[in-house]
């Protein structure tokens, strides 16, 4: 009993010399976690509904649902894999939406009615000029309006997975850069990897340099070619990975590669509201994304620079700013002619956008490039796309 007391006196007098530790040493304990008043995701949205509501109009809100619902991916297939996940994907209900193409017109869902008045006729779309497409490159999907999953990629006897997951749209400007056998290519802003590997999946380019600022992005870039792409393939007599600035390419190697694919940073719309993680929208980044149109323009002009007369540039976004897509190719295509002496002709792409429609929600009438719009019924997206060529 006396040692009990005895124990409850010594408590009472640790408890006690709380008030005699100073005030500045005292540790209050934190009941619930602390969240910034205004996390970035609210900030990218304020700034959507500012911004898009204006330049999209009766297109906007149906987008702005499909952003802030869950993605839908698509599944690169990887002809290096020995494993055959064509059947066992078509089994569970996906398609080749490079494939198999539909040639009748688009089936009007409700929604769409709205966001598109006009719509080609047959006779116009036989009047499309051909496209001439990158070829091998072969990419699965869910019909619109089924969100289901896909299960992860599994290794082969070699340790190569039989397909990458990504926004299948983002497929489209590597199918669009027309790479035929003997091209050297140059990837400007290359990580975190999917169109280079869709690129390789052409099995006909010569020469590959695949480049990007970041350090720690091109060694997940290694990592993920490592994981799909045969060694043989990833030596330096097809392959070369760097980490210089891109915006500085056309002082490295000017007039050298047939194909350029210049995917510039943006303020990527759908990652900025859904994650506070790593965006563009946070406090400290303001100067950074502030920077985005200029960084873009200079990268463009690099891979300007890099292609040789005759060469093909393809510049591409993963946002539906005006301000980084068609104004950044505007001012490009001034300023090639103007600084460089460089004079470029616009790529038509409406054939792209007609044999894909079945598959993309695609933004009616935009006076340059072409833009897949997010919608639920096709969930991808969004993604920009303007083709140059190099007038010899």
């Amino acid at each position: 009993m006396a040692l009990l007391m005895s124990t409850r006196l010594l408590l009472r007098k640790i408890k006690d010399l709380r008030s005699l530790t100073p005030r500045r040493n005292r540790v209050k304990e934190k009941w619930a976690v602390s969240h910034p008043k205004h996390p970035p995701t609210r900030l990218a949205l304020q700034h959507f509904d500012a911004t898009y509501a204006v330049q999209l109009g009766q297109l906007w809100p149906s987008a702005r649902v499909a952003l802030l619902s869950e993605r839908k991916y698509g599944a690169l297939l990887n002809n290096f894999s020995n494993d055959d996940v064509l059947a066992e994907l078509q089994a569970n209900g996906c398609r080749d939406f490079i494939s198999n193409t539909d040639t009748e017109a688009q089936p009007c869902l409700e929604q769409e009615s709205i966001d598109h008045p006009v719509k080609k006729s047959d006779d116009d779309a036989q009047q499309l000029p051909p496209l001439q497409l990158s070829p091998n490159i072969k990419c699965v999907v869910f019909p619109r309006g089924d969100i289901t999953r896909f299960k992860p990629a599994r290794p082969d006897a070699y340790r190569l997975l039989g397909y990458y997951l990504l926004d299948a749209a983002s497929v489209l400007p590597c199918l669009a850069l027309d790479v035929q056998e003997g091209h050297s290519v140059l990837d400007l802003c290359a990580a975190p990897g999917g169109k280079t590997l869709a690129l390789l999946q052409t099995q006909a380019i010569r020469f590959l340099c695949v480049n990007d600022s970041s350090v720690s992005r091109t060694l997940r870039l290694r990592k993920v070619l490592q994981s799909y792409v045969p060694k043989p393939f990833l030596t330096d007599q097809n392959l070369r990975i760097t980490s210089f600035d891109g915006t500085k390419w056309g002082e490295i190697e000017r007039n050298t590669f047939d194909r350029v694919l210049v995917d510039v940073p943006c303020t990527t719309d759908r990652h900025s509201l859904m994650e506070d993680d790593n965006n563009i929208f946070s406090k400290n980044r303001t100067g950074e994304k502030r920077r985005l149109p200029q960084v873009q323009l200079e990268l463009l002009l690099a891979g300007i620079e890099a292609a040789c007369p005759g060469g093909e540039i393809m510049y591409s976004t993963c946002t539906l700013s005006h301000i980084q897509n068609q104004s950044v190719v505007e001012q490009a295509i001034h300023l090639a002619r103007e600084m460089h002496g460089i004079d470029l002709e616009v790529v038509d792409l409406k054939p792209l956008t007609h044999m894909f429609r079945e598959t993309f929600h695609f933004t009616p009438e935009l006076p340059l490039g072409e833009m897949v719009i997010p919608h639920l019924a096709a969930n991808f997206g969004p993604i920009y796309m303007c083709k140059l060529r190099r007038l010899t």
